[in-house]
């Protein structure tokens, strides 16, 4: 009886890892999906849109505290693109990368609601997927709602790493590579 423990704690241990991977693989997806929703998101705005910020009240000299700024990385419009950009998740699919077994999340619908120029090959899509994806994202959106709107409200390089790798650690960044660096 003795090595069966044992046989159940190893079995245990290599399911708990393979859960604890598929889940980072999750988490991670959603992350890099997630940034690249909104990086698009933001570059739909025309560059001239602003909005006013600041205080409406008048102030003893008759003067107001407001000062225009570039509506696109406004604090206003990330609050409501991350209310709306995790129903975008049902546009992606799931695929597995050959060489390291890891689960990859891509776009499979275009921009425009048709069909991705992606070969769908090996791409599974349904509503588990996505549902399952979405979840993850509003989590993400969520706990991290603060660092999403740090990150966005100004114009920075590889937001997918220092974001979904450095900052919050869902990603594991030797094992994911984006499929914009291939």
């Amino acid at each position: 009886m003795k090595g069966w423990g044992w046989l159940a704690l190893l079995l245990g241990a290599l399911l708990g890892s393979a859960w604890a991977r598929r889940s980072q693989d999750l988490h991670c997806g959603a992350c890099r999906a997630l940034v690249d929703e909104l990086e698009w998101e933001i570059a739909q705005v025309d560059p001239k849109k602003t909005i006013q910020m600041g205080s409406f009240r008048i102030n003893p000299d008759g003067s107001q505290s407001v000062v225009e700024v570039p509506y696109a990385r406004s604090e206003a419009h990330l609050t409501e693109l991350l209310e709306e950009v995790c129903d975008r998740m049902k546009e992606y699919g799931e695929q597995i990368d050959l060489s390291t077994h890891r689960k990859n999340y891509v776009r499979v619908v275009g921009r425009n609601g048709e069909s991705s120029e992606l070969d769908l090959q090996g791409i599974r899509i349904d509503s588990d997927i996505s549902g399952t994806l979405k979840f993850a994202c509003e989590s993400i959106v969520e706990e991290y709602e603060d660092e999403l709107i740090e990150f966005f409200s100004r114009e920075a390089d590889n937001v997918k790493d220092k974001l979904c790798s450095k900052r919050t650690d869902l990603c594991d960044h030797a094992l994911h590579i984006s499929h914009d660096e291939l």
